[in-house]
């Protein structure tokens, strides 16, 4: 397993001597390239990651969760920060995912849909975020409420389908 990459390397330069490639040259274009990339996805990327940090220290979290207190029947209040952080930040939902589970542990129905909403919903805005400044898409506003509404539906359908399995 361990000769796995320096297999591929073998084959790939294998490949470039066989057909004549410049591999060296074509290596760095394509490392120059892989930059621009990250350089035009840098922006928007670290444009979310502060807004779901300050999000969630400055305590606007908790206030929308008091918000939302009403349908903690249907969600229970204690995965709301969960439902809220997901679509912005990844990493901000791991960490208050892992904090659900060590409170609560992983087969409570807080831990089960804490655990179905990480793996039925995505960080839509992240992608939003990227694929829009590599894409150049024009109306890009266009896909924010459907993906929301993806995002709503994933969180409901979780947290219903998870309550309806232990009746």
């Amino acid at each position: 397993m361990i000769y796995v990459i320096p297999a591929v390397i073998i084959i790939i330069l294998t490949i470039a001597v066989v057909k004549k490639l410049p591999s060296y040259e074509l290596f760095i274009d394509g490392a120059y390239d892989g930059m621009k990339i990250v350089a035009g996805i840098f922006p928007p990327l670290v444009a979310v990651l502060t807004a779901a940090y300050m999000l969630r220290e400055s305590g606007t979290i908790d206030l929308i969760v008091s918000f939302l207190s009403p349908i903690s029947s249907i969600i229970p209040a204690e995965v709301l920060p969960l439902a809220l952080i997901r679509p912005i930040s990844g990493s901000g939902a791991i960490g208050i995912l892992s904090e659900i589970l060590n409170t609560h542990g992983p087969d409570s129905d807080i831990g089960r849909i804490a655990s179905v909403i990480m793996g039925s919903t995505e960080t839509t805005f992240y992608c939003l975020c990227v694929y829009f400044a590599k894409t150049r898409a024009k109306h890009n506003l266009r896909a924010v409420p459907f993906a929301a509404v993806g995002d709503i539906v994933g969180i409901l359908t979780a947290a219903i389908l998870i309550k309806l399995v232990n009746i």
